[in-house]
């Protein structure tokens, strides 16, 4: 480390130039094949495995872990793939040990379940990295639909309707694909270029255009869409990100967590990404973690994460906590932010603690901070949406919207948890049902 390491200040180049590669390295390095047998001969292949339950995309898991014990690990991915064609990403990205490794019964009788993530991952690399797409698109239908996004939900709907005929358009504000999976995951999650990897995999199966830079509003209508498409899904994600409500919040040093995360994703160089010494995140949910996780790996000395409840509230799982405790980040619970003070840029941010009913206790924080996230919730946005259910569009069980050939999933939708796996089956369920309705 260098003697200047942690000058104060928003700079770049804080560790030496060789760090930054094993600080963002791979978080789960993959297993080889002995380690994946050895993992998948743990597995009880339960008839009615709880397992495949807690699934958000319903994989048969004991059915893909006996196809790995049997040495066929790409059989292993088609069964996988079918319902998830996501499902490498997913595997690097799911919360498994609240879904489907908590319900294991390995973790129920032992308290150690069945790798499930780490062997889903190795059987979805097995067969991606050989280029190989096991679907065939199905006899043209003459047919097209659009979907707006390309962010997980998208992708996945946009597959499931190429795979039966359909020609469909992509329309993304971004520059390239991917959505969350390419521009909100911390690095050390998929490194290597993993999710622009996955997508170009996902559209050897044909019938996919995508077109970036356009965004649902002036120049792209759902009137428009709906005129010039057979049906329309919806995947447009959460574009806006709340405000902080604290006094000063505009003051130079105080930015979204979203958008330090895609500028890190992106950056081809991470020794010219700065980082503040002292860095606040403010926010309990997995872009709160990341975004403290990968302030700390980039050289912050002091990383303090605040959430305004207890962490059993936070939407980060326990797993991404003990992440974040073990590199180094402060986690302070029951606090809520009430002022950011500096002379036009952030020095410290002042914080109230609060009770379980976040009525202010009238005791205070002051942290130092020359750089302060924001990751309090993301808000959706777009003109001429269909309707509503509080902050989301409000969908039916199959992604209908209130705008009859409109279909909507992913957390722009009413449906399930913020999660990648769960955007994949909204997709790939509300193209199942675009499929029936335009079949008749």
């Amino acid at each position: 480390m260098a003697d200047n390491e942690f000058t104060p200040g928003i700079r770049a180049g804080r560790l030496e130039h060789g760090a930054y590669a094993a600080q963002f390295s791979d978080l789960h390095p993959p297993l080889d094949d002995h380690e994946a047998l050895v993992a998948a001969d743990r597995c009880y292949f339960c008839h009615d495995a709880p397992c495949i339950t807690a699934c958000p995309t319903d994989i048969d898991i004991p059915l893909f872990i006996r196809q790995i014990t049997t040495g066929t690990p790409d059989a292993a991915a088609k069964t996988i793939l079918s319902q998830n064609i996501m499902g490498g990403m997913c595997a690097r990205v799911c919360p498994t040990e609240q879904l489907c490794e908590q319900a294991c019964v390995r973790e129920i009788a032992e308290g150690k379940p069945v790798l499930i993530g780490q062997l889903q991952r190795y059987a979805t690399d097995h067969l991606q990295q050989q280029g190989i797409h096991p679907f065939v698109r199905a006899e043209a239908t003459g047919k097209t639909v659009a979907v707006v996004g390309a962010g997980p939900a998208g992708l996945s709907c946009a597959h499931r309707l190429a795979m039966l005929g359909h020609d469909v358009v992509v329309y993304d504000a971004r520059p390239k694909p991917g959505g969350l999976n390419e521009f909100g995951i911390a690095a050390y999650k998929t490194p290597n270029g993993y999710a622009q990897a996955e997508v170009d995999w996902l559209l050897q199966i044909g019938g996919i255009r995508i077109e970036t830079g356009k965004a649902l509003g002036a120049g792209l209508t759902l009137d428009q869409l709906k005129a010039d498409h057979d049906a329309v899904f919806l995947g447009v994600g959460l574009g806006g990100v709340n405000a902080l409500g604290a006094v000063g919040e505009d003051k130079d040093g105080v930015s979204d967590a979203v958008d330090f995360i895609s500028e890190l994703r992106q950056s081809t160089d991470l020794t010219a990404l700065p980082i503040g010494r002292d860095v606040v995140v403010i926010g309990g949910g997995m872009t709160a973690i990341d975004a403290a996780v990968q302030a700390k790996l980039l050289g912050a000395l002091n990383v303090t994460l605040v959430y305004r409840r207890g962490r059993d509230r936070m939407n980060a799982s326990p797993f991404e906590q003990d992440l974040a405790a073990s590199k180094g980040v402060r986690i302070v619970t029951h606090a809520v932010p009430v002022a950011v003070h500096g002379n036009g840029a952030v020095r410290e941010i002042e914080f109230e603690y609060v009770d379980a009913t976040m009525k202010g206790t009238g005791e205070t924080l002051r942290l130092a901070a020359d750089q302060v996230f924001k990751a309090i919730g993301q808000t959706l946005q777009g003109d001429g949406l269909p309707d509503l259910d509080g902050r989301k569009i409000a969908v039916t069980v199959t992604g209908r919207t209130s705008v009859a050939g409109v279909w909507a999933g992913g957390d722009c939708a009413s449906g399930g948890d913020d999660l990648t796996v769960t955007a994949v089956a909204e997709g790939r369920d509300a193209a199942m049902d675009i499929h029936s309705a335009l079949m008749g």
